[in-house]
């Protein structure tokens, strides 16, 4: 990201204040972690490539409140941070999300490729609709603020980006009995979009039946069972994962 402007947009969506512990993924050259440095009490930015840590190391070496984190951040379970201000790498946008609604946090300001960005915002049964809205939807408010276009990048990508404001529902807006079933269920019957609940949950039975810990109930049982799994609201989806759990 070459456009300052944006990397000042980012710190302030994220309301920054001298109290805040702020994740940094794909901190690249460091620019904007130099930014985030002058606002917040510590900054632990996370870069997984050798040379770009080096670079990091020695360009912020004055800076006594950053944390250089070398390494892959899917992997990391003992870092401890209250806000996210990130532009990640595009390849880790899914897994990033996942990894970051297991962790506990009050608000993070990221950019993301605007198509993926549109699937937060999703209606039900439209053409992005699909496991990431409806997971995201249970662990958290998505704000789809500013486009960035893709000349404000160097390389400059095939793509156009957005800016992305999260903040974790508190409570969640319906009950799981079980959140991993949840998530894995949602993935599996977005897999056949098209196909009514009751044929396209079969196959996760079967595996759910062979590897899970918990008891499944079986099909015929289950709530929704004539309707396409794109017409599921997340809710609905909820409800049909409580059912798969005796």
């Amino acid at each position: 990201m070459i456009e300052p402007s944006v990397h000042r947009r980012l710190v302030d969506y994220a309301a920054l204040s001298r109290s805040d512990v702020v994740l940094d993924v794909g901190a690249g050259l460091g620019f904007l972690t130099r930014l985030l440095a002058g606002r917040c009490k510590r900054v632990l930015a996370v870069e997984s490539d050798s040379r770009l840590v080096k670079l990091l190391r020695d360009q912020l070496k004055g800076m006594c409140n950053v944390e250089i984190v070398k390494g892959n951040v899917l992997k990391m379970s003992t870092l401890h941070f209250n806000k996210v201000v990130s532009i990640p790498p595009y390849h880790i946008s899914s897994p990033l999300l996942l990894w970051l609604f297991g962790k506990r946090f009050d608000c993070g300001a990221l950019i993301f490729q605007r198509e993926f960005a549109n699937r937060f915002a999703a209606s039900v049964g439209s053409e992005n609709y699909g496991w990431l809205t409806v997971v995201t939807y249970y662990y958290a408010e998505v704000e789809l603020l500013d486009d960035v276009p893709r000349w404000m990048f160097y390389p400059q990508p095939e793509v156009d980006s957005m800016i992305v404001r999260l903040k974790p529902r508190k409570p969640p807006p319906f009950n799981l009995k079980n959140k991993a079933l949840f998530k894995q269920l949602v993935q599996a019957l977005f897999t056949r979009r098209n196909r009514k609940v009751r044929n396209a949950v079969l196959p996760f039975l079967k595996r759910a039946q062979a590897t899970a810990a918990e008891t499944v109930v079986e099909a015929a049982s289950l709530p929704f069972q004539d309707k396409r799994v794109r017409e599921l609201a997340p809710e609905d989806f909820g409800a049909l994962a409580n059912a798969l759990v005796r």
